[in-house]
């Protein structure tokens, strides 16, 4: 099989994504779309296939699709220096998330504990704080 022999059926097969991720990604510009040769189909290459599995494990890892954009430039004597900057950013922003999961977990246990303090018969506490929008929920 020569370096440039793959359908984009067998690039996404390859990569371990569908069609439709391949085209998305060609429309977003972080995937090159070849030439089509006169009367055939486009033909890609091992290159493309460590470019999809590049933008894949980038998602793996929380970078959005622009900030993986922004990846695939980086070049040169700085590229550590920009990359490091911009992992900086996902971990704060991840260590934000956490946090904010964190008190999520505190308030719904709340809610749990005040549902199973109520009286049986009686309205439901977790039902009543999500009836009324001026109550605020748990803090």
């Amino acid at each position: 099989m020569s370096t440039q022999a793959m359908t984009i059926s067998r690039l996404a097969a390859a990569a371990g994504v569908h069609v439709e991720t391949v085209r998305y990604y060609q429309r977003r510009g972080l995937l090159d779309e070849p030439e089509r040769p006169v009367g055939s189909v486009r033909r890609y290459g091992a290159d493309e296939v460590s470019r999809l599995q590049f933008i894949r494990r980038a998602q793996a890892i929380g970078f959005s699709l622009d900030e993986i954009a922004g990846l695939l430039e980086v070049k040169g004597q700085r590229a550590c220096e920009q990359t490091r900057q911009l992992t900086e950013r996902k971990l704060a922003e991840v260590r934000g998330r956490l946090n904010d999961l964190r008190q999520l977990q505190a308030d719904l246990e709340r809610l749990l504990e005040e549902c199973r303090r109520a009286q049986a018969g009686a309205s439901c506490p977790t039902l009543d704080r999500l009836a009324h929008p001026t109550a605020e929920i748990i803090r």
